[in-house]
């Protein structure tokens, strides 16, 4: 036992490596791994010999070992964007999916096979492995973890096009067709997550997608009944700038901010609406571009005028204004 915890702990200590297929952010082994709701702990895959991997839960308070376990094949912690941030964890605390992290058993960069394991983030039981032909990435989990959200690349000459499509955990099936916004059916899903945000209760994932020759966009997803919005984003000037984008939920959850890394805020979308607004800035003309200012202006120098002439007829007529003492 010994052994274990120090062969976890050197582990643990080392850089995390990140493997990465195509124009997916890649699966992390190592490194700080994903953390559970709250905040409390963390979890952190391990890769062992003969392609194996610990998987490790770590109090976050002092880096203690809570409790580990081991599984067949190569697995590690996925990451959903560009910026770092990772996933695998439902909202309620139930279920921990962790991907595969082989890169080479396809026509590159694609894959040719994808596999998942599907854990009990409590008892770290192995639960399932969800094995699927094809390229397959992890995108998101409902809140009580019943259902896989996964992004699938389809080319290998278009590398930035996927669909979403939904795994139903609970029978184990791969749900037909994809999750698409059908208001929009001629939008074509195109692009590299770059950031994300997420509701509280975990059900709406927002994913800030960069789109070459095209708008950048935000994809809503609702993981409860699985469907998805898209929201063009209006953008000019260079692309390398969208990575300094931030999303967070404002309002209650009725509001999307789109920010920089500075918190200086980009625009807002309302959430149900799908509708854009941009902030206020001080001295800044109206969205139509008149300038109120110069009527109120015009019009308290007419009111002045107004009560110059008024005051001089009264004079006129009463005599000379004279203060009277108490």
């Amino acid at each position: 036992m010994r052994l274990l915890l120090a062969s976890l702990a050197l582990g643990l200590c080392t850089a995390p490596a990140a493997f990465a297929a195509g124009p997916d952010p890649g699966v992390t082994v190592g490194g700080q791994g994903v953390a559970a709701p709250g905040g409390k702990i963390r979890y952190v895959a391990v890769g062992g010999r003969r392609a194996t991997t610990t998987l490790v839960v770590i109090r976050a308070r002092d880096g203690s070992i809570v409790r580990s376990a081991t599984y067949g094949g190569a697995y590690g912690v996925p990451a959903v964007t560009f910026d770092g941030a990772r996933g695998g964890v439902s909202s309620d605390g139930s279920t921990l999916v962790l991907a595969d992290i082989r890169t080479g058993n396809g026509e590159y960069p694609l894959k040719r096979h994808s596999s998942f394991a599907v854990v009990d983030a409590k008892s770290l039981r192995l639960r399932a492995r969800v094995e699927l032909p094809g390229h397959y990435t992890f995108d998101a989990l409902s809140p009580d973890g019943s259902r896989l959200y996964l992004i699938q690349h389809v080319s290998a000459q278009t590398l930035t096009h996927y669909v979403v499509r939904a795994y139903d955990l609970v029978h184990r099936s791969l749900l037909p067709g994809r999750i698409a916004d059908k208001s929009q059916r001629g939008w074509v899903m195109n692009g590299m997550p770059l950031t994300r945000t997420t509701s509280a209760g975990g059900r709406w994932v927002y994913t800030f997608y960069d789109n070459p020759g095209g708008y950048p966009f935000v994809h809503a997803l609702d993981t409860v009944r699985g469907v998805a919005h898209c929201i063009g984003v209006p953008w000019k000037g260079s692309e390398n700038n969208l990575w300094k984008l931030r999303m967070s939920v404002r309002d209650g959850g009725r509001t999307l901010s789109l920010h920089w890394r500075s918190g200086r805020p980009y625009l807002a979308i309302g959430v149900g609406t799908w509708r854009i607004s941009y902030p206020r800035r001080a001295g800044a003309a109206s969205p139509s571009g008149f300038r109120w200012w110069i009527v109120g202006a015009a019009l308290a120098v007419v009111a002045a005028a107004a009560a110059g002439v008024l005051g001089r007829r009264w004079i006129a007529a009463r005599g000379p204004l004279c203060l009277r003492r108490a």
